[in-house]
């Protein structure tokens, strides 16, 4: 049997509610910063956007008009993860760099949505008006925004990824299974090199009516995440998060320095109809991931909704000692990028030997002075879904 390879995690890209990049991530984080929006969708609250020139990694115009904020948001945070593994432009590296991409579904066009349905609330639908109205107000680039696949399609045009592609539908689950396969791939020497993750836009009103249906939205004033007992909820933000994976071998021949490295990702879809059957879920990925509670650190993408996140609490509960880190009270919950998200953080604070600071009232995440060499990162979807992924320094 060939030995597994090691995978370096070389390149971080993340452009969030609190900036973009490595370095202003981290001033935000140590800095406890929280960026929030209560006012243009209350009651809803959400984590929006920084300001950002997205002419710095799409330098074409004609290409940011033919993407929705969600294609902009990714594909200008894999332009930053192909920077920062400082492989930007090396077009012999990028002809055979692999992708994996989390995607969810396109935005709509709400004015011409709003339009439909009031015309027919006022009685003025008459036969034919729908396929006239799509034929006339429907742009043919929004039909590009709604296709998954074309997130990895973009990023493939505008920074030149041209190895296998692959995208994955599922919400959290869909990053988590995006990692664990990128992973495997460069494991089994299928794979030198991938770029890896996924972006959310979530400052979008149909989603927060989705939302809604399921009860999942916070609303009214904001509060961390462990601090919404009586109150759950998530408030969703926009980020875009992507990981350079590539085998340590491969990372040394070009002279790339690792962050950290990735050493396993595991997955579940636990049935939850079952009350405790999360806990249960992330009791077993614990022990596929082959650590004990000296691991010292985990930091989650808990979402605030119930009722999962009482159950990863009473999961968390039952080992003592963690500096537990929740990234949906800083980020806001990023759905498909929360996993990618979290792995980022626990490379960068690897890298920088410590650990950012709690942002939490409630003591439920604790102080860790000692400079960590392992991290846990674990993904619990809001309706379905369950992962961890162990980061490791590189010795």
């Amino acid at each position: 049997m060939t030995e597994r390879k090691e995978v370096w995690i070389t390149g971080i890209g993340v452009l969030s509610s609190l900036g973009e990049g490595p370095d202003a991530h981290w001033d935000a984080l140590n800095a406890k910063r929280i960026n929030i929006d209560d006012k243009r969708f209350a009651p809803y609250i959400v984590h929006p956007l920084a300001p950002v020139s997205f002419d710095a990694q799409i330098p074409k115009k004609g290409d940011q008009r033919q993407m929705e904020a969600w294609q902009r948001i990714g594909t200008y945070a894999a332009g930053l993860a192909l920077d920062s593994a400082g492989v930007k432009g090396n077009q012999e590296i990028l002809s055979r760099m692999d992708m994996i991409v989390a995607a969810g579904g396109g935005e709509r066009d709400l004015a011409v949505d709003t339009a439909i349905l009031n015309a027919d609330a006022r009685g003025n639908f008459s036969p034919g008006f729908l396929n006239e109205r799509l034929m006339s107000e429907l742009r043919p680039t929004l039909f590009l925004a709604q296709l998954s696949n074309l997130l990895a399609g973009n990023i493939a045009i505008v920074h030149g990824v041209r190895g296998t592609s692959r995208t994955f539908m599922g919400e959290e689950a869909s990053s988590i299974d995006a990692a664990r396969i990128a992973l495997a791939r460069i494991e089994a020497g299928q794979s030198d090199i991938a770029l890896v993750g996924g972006a959310y836009n979530g400052e979008r009103l149909d989603l927060l009516v989705l939302f809604e249906f399921g009860d999942f939205n916070l609303t009214g004033e904001f509060a961390p995440v462990w601090a919404r007992e009586n109150n759950s909820g998530f408030a969703l933000g926009s980020a875009g998060a992507f990981l350079v994976l590539e085998s340590r071998e491969h990372a040394e021949a070009r002279g790339a320095k690792p962050y950290a490295k990735l050493s396993k990702v595991v997955a579940d879809l636990a049935q939850r109809k079952q009350p405790g059957a999360v806990t249960k879920s992330l009791e077993a990925l614990w022990s596929k991931l082959g650590v004990g509670d000296d691991v010292g650190v985990v930091v989650t993408g808990a979402t605030g909704a119930e009722p999962v996140t009482s159950e990863e609490r009473a999961f968390l509960r039952q080992h003592q000692g963690l500096a537990v880190r929740a990234t949906g009270t800083m980020f806001g919950h990023t759905v498909e990028a929360q996993f990618p998200l979290g792995v980022a953080l626990a490379a960068l604070s690897v890298s920088r030997g410590a650990l950012f600071p709690p942002n939490d009232p409630t003591g439920f995440e604790v102080e860790k002075s000692d400079p960590p060499t392992q991290i846990v990162v674990m993904g619990t979807g809001h309706w379905q879904g369950e992962g961890m992924a162990l980061v490791e320094a590189v010795k």
